[in-house]
């Protein structure tokens, strides 16, 4: 993978991350209600929901590479309309926020981490958007288990530090979404449009 390519996908990476979705709002609902160390366990378990998701989707792209590779043009159109119109989807979407009221009794941290994880991994948008958004940056002349590890390992990093952040500033982050959250909405959608359009484009 080289490092334009690398670039590209941090920078996606980045917009994903911060994008609404069931394990931001859970890092989120969690940090208010069990503190941000606590909610640690549930950004570790989507994180490793994440990293299944994203193995599932690169080896069985991978397969259909070892059959044609003309296969990889056609996921990289079929995933930039995807990618389109995952942007709309997201620019048209409500502000989120959360409201806590009274205490939450103590939880076990695998219990944490056992929902984080399926909260990654029951997610049918999860595994739809890794298929519409790998084949952009896969290169069928290199290792794709290298490439794997350095996919995987980049999002899960920048998927970690962002719901801790948020996480940590739970109380503060969720007026705020409330307040700018569809100005912000619209940023990220706005970001997932451009990448559906520019990236099939790439030579």
């Amino acid at each position: 993978m080289d490092r334009n390519t690398w670039l590209i996908y941090l920078l996606a990476a980045v917009g994903l991350s911060l994008s609404p979705g069931p394990n931001g709002l859970l890092a989120l609902t969690h940090g208010a209600l069990h503190g941000r160390r606590k909610a640690l366990y549930t950004i570790f378990g989507g994180a490793f929901g994440f990293i299944a998701v994203v193995a599932l989707s690169m080896f069985g792209i991978g397969a259909l590479l070892q059959a044609s590779l003309g296969w990889l043009t056609v996921m990289k159109w079929l995933g930039g309309a995807y990618l389109v119109w995952l942007g709309i989807q997201v620019w048209r979407s409500p502000p989120i926020g959360i409201e806590v009221q009274g205490s939450a009794p103590a939880r076990p941290g695998w219990s944490l981490f056992q929902q984080g994880a399926l909260s990654a991994l029951t997610n049918p948008k999860g595994l739809l958007f890794f298929a519409a958004f790998l084949p952009q940056f896969i290169d069928p002349t290199r290792s794709l288990f290298v490439q794997f590890v350095i996919m995987a390992g980049t999002f899960a990093t920048i998927e970690i530090a962002t719901e801790a952040l948020i996480a940590s500033m739970a109380h503060r982050i969720s007026p705020w979404l409330r307040r700018v959250g569809r100005r912000f909405n619209q940023a990220c959608g706005g970001v997932f449009v451009a990448i559906g359009v520019a990236l099939p484009l790439r030579g």
